[in-house]
Formats: C-alpha cells, structure tokens, sequence
C-alpha cells in the first residue's frame, strides 16, 4: 500500500502494529491491521525501502505512528544493497 493510503489506515485508528523489518541492507515497513499485513509500497508498486534505521523512524513518525517494534535478525549493517 502506498503513503497515501496508510495515512488513511493510521487517521482511522485501523492500525495495531507497525513492523520495521531490517533484511540484509535495506529495511522496509510492515502494517497489521486486523485484516491484514499490509507491506509500504511506492506509488509504483514496489516495495519502499530504507537504507538506515534512523531513516525508517522519521518516515513512519512523519505517518503518526509513535510505536515501532523492529525486527533486525537478518540485518547486515556493513552490507552494500545492489542497484538495478
């Protein structure tokens, strides 16, 4: 889902969790909500990703979203993402 679409979601209170999940270099967000998990994407449809933690909070912060759980089991800090 796009920005647009989890500001709505977060405006109605239909958000439980908000999951910052790290893998390898790049983090991504995940929404629960009672229905579904519901994963950021850009307006394009791919999934949004950040390079750092820091990054990630101010963008889901910026959403009015004041509670995070991060996961960062398969992070790799010092790992290089690819560009395509």
């Amino acid at each position: 889902m796009n920005e647009k679409t989890i500001r709505a979601l977060v405006e109605a209170g239909a958000v439980k969790k908000v999951l910052m999940i790290a893998d390898g270099a790049a983090i991504h967000v995940d929404i629960i909500t009672a229905n579904a998990v519901i994963t950021a994407t850009t307006s394009k449809g791919s999934i949004k990703t950040w390079a750092t933690i820091d990054a990630t909070a101010k963008w889901v912060k910026a959403l009015g979203i004041g509670k995070v759980q991060l996961e960062i089991s398969r992070w790799l800090p010092g790992q290089r993402g690819l560009s395509f």
